[in-house]
């Protein structure tokens, strides 16, 4: 803790944008910077380089109570949204007396970890579960309205009182012919009511075998590929369902399953079945009018499913996501007329040095290409033999620079 407390302004009194130095770490260890308008802060290891406003050790003890003379000019708690990525859990405890509006935590533990959360005033939480370290038990309190897991949900444990909206976001593989995820167990979560499962759309589907573990589920939204659509007609308490950004809804069960549902979105969903939604929507609005929101829109055909979320450009930034995706064109036709392996590496390689002088390839990027590439290898050719994905990685990585 800082040893300068007592010089400390009071609680609250800092609302001006400006440079401030804070002892986060130790004495002046870091300056805090506030622009107006600004209302988060982001903390982490240095490697994450702008991403953070802070840059701290991932094991270093942060004294989470330098922020507290700081305040919004509406006079409320400043920061009001922080993310952190590291392993000091004090936060939590710093929540107690000190509310939360909203916190992003991606753990960073050597080893398993218990934090009790239940006297934390946190209203969200979301926490970024990466694929290696120890788990963490979390034991949760009536305060905490939402709660979002994402990543390897299997290292997390959830105790106490369930929040009133849960988000789960899996890690998935982006290959859509892995089997399908099933997600590990959730313990205590199974008692939420009101869940939201987030996955892309093109990739690894998440089945939906879990929803029978849900037996108080009255509110269900679903974003992205899944499979087993038909296990949910068992949720025949639904009162509320939503379906986004997704290209597979042959099995969906008819909306006449959920005899008590009031409230349904089917938005940027497959062109076909969105139609059907719309038959069924205006058939049960003739027997029994919708007493909340009920909407089927964006309806969209297959290969728009495949242009704008079948490749790995889809969270680029516009400008270049254009030139990805122009850059992928030319190399998908390319490999449409390839009569030989040389050809194909002619136009798998042509691709990559596409992005030889461009900045902004980072880590995130060059695993996007390298998707693209094994999406190439395996689009339509005149070769007559498959093309190994070691064999187009090996071009892939003999071509680039990045």
């Amino acid at each position: 803790m800082s040893n300068n407390n007592q010089a400390r302004p009071p609680v609250g009194s800092i609302s001006e944008a400006g440079h401030y130095p804070i002892d986060l770490t130790a004495p002046d260890s870091h300056t805090l910077v506030i622009k107006p308008g600004v209302g988060s802060l982001s903390i982490g290891p240095s490697q994450l380089g702008k991403k953070a406003d802070l840059h701290v050790e991932t094991d270093a003890r942060i004294d989470w109570t330098v922020f507290e003379p700081f305040a919004t000019p509406a006079g409320s708690p400043w920061p009001r949204y922080l993310r952190y990525t590291g392993s000091d859990s004090g936060f939590f405890a710093w929540a107690q007396s000190r509310p939360i509006e909203e916190m992003s935590w991606e753990p960073i533990l050597p080893a398993d970890m218990a934090v009790d959360a239940s006297q934390s005033a946190i209203h969200g939480l979301h926490i970024e579960l990466n694929a290696s370290g120890g788990r963490l038990h979390l034991k949760l309190g009536k305060q905490l309205f939402r709660l979002s897991l994402s990543g390897d949900l299997a290292r997390v444990t959830v105790t106490g009182d369930m929040p009133s909206l849960l988000t789960l976001s899996p890690h998935t593989s982006r290959r859509r012919d892995d089997p399908p995820l099933i997600l590990p167990d959730l313990g205590e979560l199974y008692q939420a009511s009101s869940l939201t499962l987030h996955n892309a759309p093109m990739g690894q589907p998440i089945s939906l075998e879990c929803l029978s573990r849900f037996p108080s589920l009255n509110s269900l939204s679903l974003w992205g590929s899944f499979c087993d659509l038909d296990k949910l007609a068992q949720l025949d308490q639904l009162t509320g369902l939503e379906l986004r950004f997704m290209p597979d809804l042959e099995a969906l069960p008819s909306l006449d399953t959920w005899p008590l549902l009031e409230r349904f979105i089917a938005y940027n969903v497959e062109e076909t079945a969105g139609k059907r939604l719309r038959q069924q929507m205006k058939a049960r609005t003739k027997t029994r009018p919708w007493n909340d929101y009920a909407s089927v829109s964006q309806l969209r055909k297959a290969e728009w499913w495949q242009t704008e979320y079948g490749r790995p450009f889809s969270s680029w930034p516009k400008r270049l996501s254009k030139l990805a995706n122009e850059a992928y064109n030319t190399a998908q036709a390319a490999m449409a007329e390839a009569r030989s392996l040389a050809d194909a590496e002619a136009a798998i390689t042509a691709f990559t040095q596409r992005f030889n002088a461009l900045k902004g390839i980072e880590t995130t990027e060059r695993e996007d290409l390298g998707e693209a590439v094994w999406q190439l290898s395996q689009s339509v050719n005149q070769i007559g033999q498959p093309i190994a994905e070691e064999m187009a990685q090996g071009w892939f990585d003999a071509a680039r620079d990045y």
